[in-house]
């Protein structure tokens, strides 16, 4: 396991990763598209593995998968960080670029890859999913298993 941290552009929102991700994918799904002006690389994280230093702002929406998704973002500086879904509240997605390493972490599939505009780079190498991806093999965390 590796910690990680990460912070928001202005400094006022930190955090750290006490779990390595259990899954890291390049969405491109509008909503995110719209948030980033591109894809998003984003981290499945367990919930109880992130600690966050500094006050958040939310915004909650129905995403396209039908889930209620709160994003969480930096009130001073508009940072968008953290996700949270209706249908999996024991995770949190973290935004990859948010690391203080983004590099410690590779994507492994690009997610709702037929929303992509056809300019985007999508990278071959990695496996393509047209829309939401089915969880993955569940995983024993913490004694727990779970399906992502």
């Amino acid at each position: 396991m590796t910690e990680r941290t990460g912070r928001c552009l202005c400094g006022a929102v930190s955090f750290k990763l006490g779990a390595d991700p259990l899954a890291v994918r390049v969405c491109w799904c509008r909503d995110c598209q719209r948030i980033a002006a591109n894809g998003t690389v984003n981290m499945m994280v367990a919930a109880d593995a992130l600690v966050v230093a500094g006050a958040l702002a939310e915004h909650a929406m129905t995403a396209a998968s039908g889930n209620e998704i709160t994003r969480q973002f930096c009130p001073g500086c508009g940072t968008h960080l953290f996700a949270k879904s209706s249908a999996r509240p024991q995770f949190r997605v973290v935004r990859a670029g948010t690391l203080d390493d983004p590099s410690s972490v590779s994507p492994t599939m690009n997610i709702w890859a037929t929303s992509a505009p056809l300019w985007a780079c999508l990278d071959p190498a990695l496996e393509r999913v047209e829309h939401q991806p089915l969880p993955p093999q569940s995983r024993a965390v913490q004694g727990q298993e779970i399906s992502q």
